[in-house]
């Protein structure tokens, strides 16, 4: 168990909720489209809310920092427009049906619209970045989506393949989702002015924590339920995606459970409830976990580099949050 008490996330977010609040209205402004169904999907989605916990990090790291202007309202919408941008792409490419709790986009509005505005708010977030006029944010932010669509692609490879090695999955989360909580956070630490310490910190911090999350996530796929996660438990088994636990019980299982779990990853239409026994009867959700509660630790490490603040106290909780989390 990771020190410090898991509060849950408005409690984590108090020290900066006016900044977020100003990032909403960032956002609601920068959707405005002429074109309605531009308008109407991007409230859909940016609507159904979230964690919003990738814009929080860079807000916190430049609070935390000592940031005084107002391109970090900014450039936390720019992280939520990638980040959506990125969901709306996967949904589609997932064949996704639930998301938030709620239909997808894709869902309600078909693939080619949600292909469509996720490619708008890519576009929309560069067109903002600029506004910041910072090469070094623009090329951080840049090399971000680069690593991420590399991780998507490194995921397609892996769909179906029972044979993924743990360093081949952990690759793909980082990759694929902590690229850009480090991003946010290196982003926040570039604008506060920090010292190369200090931005390597924040950057090493958000790398850790956003790979804690994802194998959090990998651990509720099995233990949680649809309604407390806002999505299809079980949804990376059908989509044939090797996650940690998974790939623990080949390493680990009987005979019998190693055959079911591959037969599972290669079709995606094995029986869950054999598949979720399978896993319990292991120690395959412990041994993600423990993997989620050392990169949540190592985020901790991290965080010596920030001054003592409010901030530093917010971001130092989050490491128990994102490991105590039930959704």
């Amino acid at each position: 168990m990771i020190p410090g008490t898991a509060l849950n996330l408005p409690d984590l977010l108090a020290p900066i909720a006016d900044d977020m609040k100003a990032v909403d209205t960032v956002i609601r402004t920068r959707l405005d489209s002429q074109v309605v169904l531009i308008r109407t999907i991007g409230d859909y989605i940016i609507g159904a809310g979230g964690k919003r916990m990738r814009p929080a990090l860079l807000l916190m790291i430049a609070k935390a920092l000592g940031y005084r202007g107002t391109h970090h309202h900014l450039l936390a919408a720019v992280v939520e427009f990638i980040h959506t941008a990125t969901l709306l792409h996967d949904d589609v490419v997932d064949e996704s049906s639930l998301r938030r709790g709620r239909s997808t986009a894709n869902a309600v509005y078909g693939n080619a619209a949600s292909v469509l505005v996720g490619d708008y708010l890519y576009s929309r977030s560069f067109e903002m970045m600029v506004e910041a006029d910072s090469m070094r944010v623009m090329g951080l932010m840049s090399e971000a989506t680069t690593v991420i669509a590399e991780g998507e692609v490194l995921q397609l490879l892996n769909v179906h393949d029972p044979d993924v090695s743990q360093e081949r999955y952990l690759q793909v989360v980082r990759y694929k989702t902590a690229k850009l909580f480090e991003a946010a956070a290196q982003v926040g630490a570039v604008l506060a002015g920090a010292t190369p310490a200090q931005e390597e910190a924040a950057a090493a911090y958000g790398r850790h924590i956003g790979t804690a999350f994802q194998l959090v996530d990998d651990v509720l796929d099995y233990s949680g339920d649809a309604h407390a996660l806002g999505k299809n438990v079980g949804d990376d088994l059908r989509e044939g995606k090797p996650t940690l636990p998974l790939i623990r019980v080949m390493e680990t299982g009987t005979p019998a459970q190693r055959e079911l779990i591959r037969t599972a990853i290669q079709t995606g239409d094995a029986d869950f409830a054999a598949v979720a026994q399978a896993i319990q009867a292991t120690d395959a959700l412990e041994h993600a976990r423990r993997a989620a509660q050392a990169e949540a630790q190592a985020a901790r490490q991290a965080l010596a580099a920030l001054p003592i603040s409010v901030y530093q106290k917010s971001l130092l909780e989050f490491c128990a949050f994102a490991v105590n989390r039930d959704r």
